[in-house]
């Protein structure tokens, strides 16, 4: 089987509130929407924000809860980058969790969570490539 992710999907509670974040905040542009999900293309997957009523219903699940134990990351070409996007994504409806700093295991990262707690992690790593297409090599 091909090591690979598809689609990740986030249950959200107001469609146009979640979709101001990512589209105000990460600058991110719909390649499908109605009113109930909201798809963005991104480097070799899709990701989806749905309603969480209608995921529930689709999933055949209720009582979805937010925030789960994960994060998802965006990595930044530079180090000051971080910091600047963090901004936009708070000025976006977004929540700062942790304040951009230097981990112990290098590089500088920080927290924002999305209007449905959502934790983002948004990072720089000086080993990993991003190339032309954002998409990102892990190195050490």
């Amino acid at each position: 089987m091909q090591q690979q992710i598809s689609v990740i999907t986030l249950g959200v509670g107001d469609l146009a509130v979640s979709r101001r974040f990512y589209v105000t905040g990460f600058g991110w542009t719909p390649v499908f929407e109605n009113d109930e999900i909201v798809f963005y293309q991104m480097n070799g997957f899709v990701l989806g924000t749905f309603w969480k009523p209608s995921l529930e219903k689709d999933m055949g699940r209720t009582g979805l809860v937010a925030p789960g134990a994960f994060s998802l990351a965006h990595n930044v070409p530079a180090q000051d980058d971080v910091a600047a996007v963090m901004e936009r994504l708070v000025e976006a409806g977004g929540r700062l969790i942790r304040p951009a700093d230097a981990p112990p295991h290098g590089g500088f990262r920080g927290y924002v969570a999305d209007p449905d707690d959502h934790a983002w992690e948004i990072a720089w790593n000086p080993a990993w490539a991003i190339d032309d297409r954002g998409h990102v090599t892990f190195g050490l």
